[in-house]
């Protein structure tokens, strides 16, 4: 448990080191906020990569859910659902990624979910930030429609804006590795 409780601790010090602004911010929902939290410039960086992998498992692990694959709504989803996979790989677990576009292409094959998805299969979406939650509700939705099943949401951050609450409410468990509190921004 102390391993764990390392690798949360080295997370929130990334976070609050490169994803973490303070000024005047209008978040996609609309609303505005005195903090931004860009959770790509850990997501995407070598060292957030190894954390959020190896947390997203323990947490995976620790809910009891054991889905075939991971993934959700492209882009802030993608690099949280590769890093998780990677920890499994290395763990010796079977695990697959998928993105789901914000439209299906007009191309093509015409599919709106990409990588290593099929019908049937039990996924859990991710993300990177939960603010309102409706890109983890669009990628659920998706993912419902194309035939999957939907374990539960795992977000790297929730913003404690009501996302998480929305999505409880519509049905589905949520985890989350840290919060504004977590990173002292509230």
């Amino acid at each position: 448990m102390t391993a764990v409780r390392d690798l949360q601790r080295r997370l929130r010090e990334l976070l609050r080191e490169r994803s973490v602004a303070h000024g005047d911010f209008t978040l996609a929902s609309g609303r505005r906020s005195s903090f931004y939290i860009d959770a790509r410039r850990t997501t995407m960086s070598g060292e957030g990569f190894a954390l959020i992998g190896a947390l997203g498992l323990e947490r995976l692990d620790a809910r009891g859910w054991a889905p075939a694959l991971v993934g959700g709504l492209t882009l802030g989803a993608d690099p949280v659902a590769y890093a998780i996979v990677a920890a499994a790989h290395a763990q010796g677990r079977p695990l697959d990624a998928f993105t789901v576009r914000k439209q299906a292409k007009a191309h093509g094959t015409g599919q709106r979910i990409e990588g290593c998805f099929t019908p049937g299969a039990a996924v859990v979406v991710v993300e990177d930030v939960i603010t309102t939650g409706h890109s983890a509700a669009d990628a659920i939705a998706a993912v419902a429609a194309a035939g999957g099943r939907v374990l539960g949401v795992l977000a790297v951050v929730d913003r404690e804006e009501g996302g998480r609450a929305a999505l409880e409410q519509a049905g589905h468990t949520v985890e989350v590795l840290v919060t504004p509190r977590d990173l002292g921004v509230r």
